[in-house]
């Protein structure tokens, strides 16, 4: 497997190296994603009750259950993730490519994008797709007023991608390492359960975040980053739009 070269579609690259493999994968993935990671699960749950946000790439749904108290709107490009995401009711399912997110701008409370942006196959397309996250908050109003004043307050965004430094983990990477890689998902199927032999096995794009990156593509992309950090193989961030006058 290689990696996108410059004459390559990078939404045809995407479709078959990102799309088309989580839709293969859906039910299998699915069923080693249910534990919330422990800064998205603190985001969530320190929201104002009543907030309003967005789940953009949400797969199975695993954290919009995690405050009962906010609405999630969730989007995801795989149909077959948004219909096991659809069973976390109240909330809403639907199925969007984070490049074109049907929401109205400057609406919500807070969106959350975990895992996501590392997928698209260009500089420039996870530039937008993180601007689209950010066009979709309420923009906050200057000058900056006390969080007592909620309508002067803003949206902010929690960003997740996965980091070219690790090192210390079974993948191994690390500085210096190709920063565009192809990550295999094996699969067993029913008839390969109790046999290592003729195992599905999927290759995904992934582009690996160095440190700082996930910063500089926030700022690039008209964004305000307002604390970051790494966890367990990952760059984070949380992201402000900028404000707008009073």
């Amino acid at each position: 497997m290689t990696t996108i070269t410059a004459d390559q579609n990078p939404h045809e690259y995407e479709k078959e190296h990102v799309h088309e493999v989580y839709e293969q994968i859906a039910s299998h993935f699915s069923s080693t994603r249910y534990k919330p990671w422990p800064i998205v699960q603190r985001f969530l749950q320190e929201l104002p009750t009543g907030s309003i946000g967005l789940d953009v790439g949400c797969g199975n749904g695993k954290y919009l259950t995690v405050n009962p108290n906010v609405f999630i709107l969730a989007s995801d490009r795989s149909e077959s993730l948004v219909k096991i995401a659809s069973q976390h009711r109240p909330h809403s399912s639907v199925i969007a490519d984070n490049l074109s997110l049907p929401h109205p701008f400057s609406l919500f409370d807070f969106a959350i994008s975990i895992a996501v942006v590392h997928h698209l196959s260009s500089h420039l397309r996870r530039v937008q797709a993180i601007a689209a996250v950010l066009a979709s908050l309420r923009p906050a109003l200057r000058p900056q007023q006390s969080p007592a004043n909620p309508e002067h307050v803003g949206g902010k965004a929690l960003i997740y991608v996965w980091a070219l430094e690790q090192k210390t983990s079974r993948r191994g990477w690390d500085e210096g390492d190709n920063q565009d890689v192809m990550v295999p998902w094996v699969m067993k199927t029913e008839s390969t359960q109790r046999s290592n032999e003729n195992l599905l096995t999927f290759h995904r794009y992934y582009h690996l975040y160095r440190h700082g990156e996930l910063e500089k593509d926030i700022i690039e992309a008209g964004g305000h980053v307002v604390e970051s950090g790494y966890e367990k193989d990952n760059w984070w961030a949380i992201a402000v739009p900028k404000c707008i006058e009073a």
